[in-house]
């Protein structure tokens, strides 16, 4: 017969696919229930799962709120009980909602299989009602996130559920939280957090504690840097001062991380990691687009410039930092959010000291792709093409002025020539048509 885990999980390896956090896209999921945390709440039956997928090779461990009713209604359904108790996605019901808005804003412990579940509430974050109300933010992809607007007084707040879970402290919830207690105004306000203690899938079965949520303040009506310069760029407007502010509020975040968090001197061992890699990202990028071995030695003259310069001390930094994690508010200015990093690398990865560079590499890889995408739409138009240079000249312009060091150029451009290699990769496997991008960029940078 039949049991209510099996009918969950079946219900679920049925569903998951069609979610766009769902990484193994085209696999069939073989779940196994790693932890099963019950919610305090009346009327309803909300569960917190973590299934570790392990259809496609090493398992994968998602968060996943549910809700068992009666009956559905207009909610998301995503299957059935043996009993036709209706399992029903917690994120869009108020029964999960609810308990998620007061366990990251007010704190609390939910013990149950597998292991506990805490929120902590921020020490100094913004003054939260009692109640809000919550929708779904609906263009996010590799995690789900709630917007809860208060009833009564109280800032709104983005609840953040990370879908693919690790081990170890998210970097978004450890970067923010302490940039933000920091005093820096380059942040969303932090608000609270959640984690959860289970039985690691991945290993000898250990216990590991990771995180689950971040919530933060809510910054409504605004648009992303993205959308700002994309918008400017196919209107002929001068971007400049934008684009040199942003470079001050980059710098102010490194500056703030650098001094909350250790550095560590570069030593030869981190060069040639960092070096390993660039060759290995190069050797890969030339199986998938032959055309690069014309340029190959140009590009590898560039990184053993970069290895002869100096190298200032490695931070911690933003990780995946381009023109669509930052926000433009009124009275404001530019906020940078998302410090999670790239979410497919091991969280003790993301969680490393760094280049400054990186980041900045990543913005300045951010406005070729705006000049790309006009250019794209109208190809007689060169216009684009000096926009993007004088916007970025005016990016690190702004940096360098803030007290930003992003070293020399030679390592700059040594890091900007990698995220184009690697562009490169990503472009040829999902959106050929685009990938003169990275190619023509990759041809500029070793003309130089």
């Amino acid at each position: 017969m039949e049991t209510t885990v099996d009918a969950t999980l079946a219900a679920l390896s049925t569903w998951m696919p069609s979610q766009r956090w769902y990484a193994s896209k085209g696999s069939i999921p073989q779940l196994r229930l790693v932890a099963d945390w019950e919610t305090a709440v009346e009327g309803a039956k909300a569960r917190l799962l973590l299934v570790a997928d392990e259809g496609s090779g090493a398992p994968v461990l998602y968060q996943v709120p549910v809700v068992e009713r009666a009956e559905s209604g207009e909610t998301a359904l995503i299957g059935l009980l043996p009993d036709g108790t209706a399992l029903v996605d917690g994120v869009i019901d108020p029964a999960f909602t609810r308990w998620l808005y007061e366990i990251v804003t007010r704190g609390g412990r939910v013990d149950g299989d597998g292991g506990g579940v805490e929120g902590f509430a921020a020490a100094h974050g913004p003054q939260t009602a009692a109640t809000a109300t919550s929708t779904v933010f609906a263009a996010e992809q590799s995690n789900t996130s709630v917007i809860f607007r208060p009833n009564g007084d109280g800032v709104a707040i983005i609840c953040k559920l990370f879908r693919q879970v690790h081990p170890g402290l998210n970097p978004d919830i450890e970067l923010q939280t302490a940039l933000a207690e920091a005093g820096s105004t380059s942040v969303p306000a932090a608000v609270g957090s959640l984690e959860g203690t289970w039985r690691d899938p991945a290993g000898s079965g250990d216990v590991v504690t990771g995180s689950l949520a971040f919530a933060q303040e809510f910054l409504p009506d605004v648009e992303d840097a993205w959308r700002v310069a994309l918008g400017a760029a196919e209107s002929g407007q001068d971007f400049t001062a934008q684009a040199d502010a942003l470079g001050r509020a980059v710098a102010d975040v490194h500056l703030s991380l650098s001094r909350v968090f250790d550095t560590v001197d570069v030593s030869d061992a981190d060069k040639a990691r960092v070096a390993a890699v660039w060759d290995h990202r190069l050797e890969t990028a030339i199986a998938h687009v032959p055309a690069l071995a014309d340029v190959a030695p140009a590009i590898r003259a560039t990184y053993t410039a970069a290895l002869s310069v100096p190298w200032p001390a490695l931070q911690r930094i933003h990780g995946d930092l381009h023109l669509g994690q930052v926000l433009e508010v009124g009275g404001r200015g530019w906020v940078v959010l998302d410090f999670e990093g790239e979410p497919l690398r091991p969280m003790v990865e993301r969680r490393a000291a760094d280049m400054a560079a990186r980041d900045v590499a990543g913005m300045l890889r951010s406005f070729d792709y705006v000049a790309g995408t006009v250019e794209r739409s109208r190809p007689e138009d060169s216009a684009a093409r000096d926009w993007s240079t004088a916007a970025k000249t005016a990016f690190l312009s702004g940096y360098a002025d803030a007290g930003g060091a992003e070293g020399e150029d030679a390592l700059l451009r040594a890091f900007e020539l990698d995220k184009a290699v690697y562009e490169t990769i990503y472009e040829v496997r999902n959106r050929p048509d685009w990938l003169s991008i990275p190619l023509d960029a990759i041809a500029r940078l070793t003309a130089s």
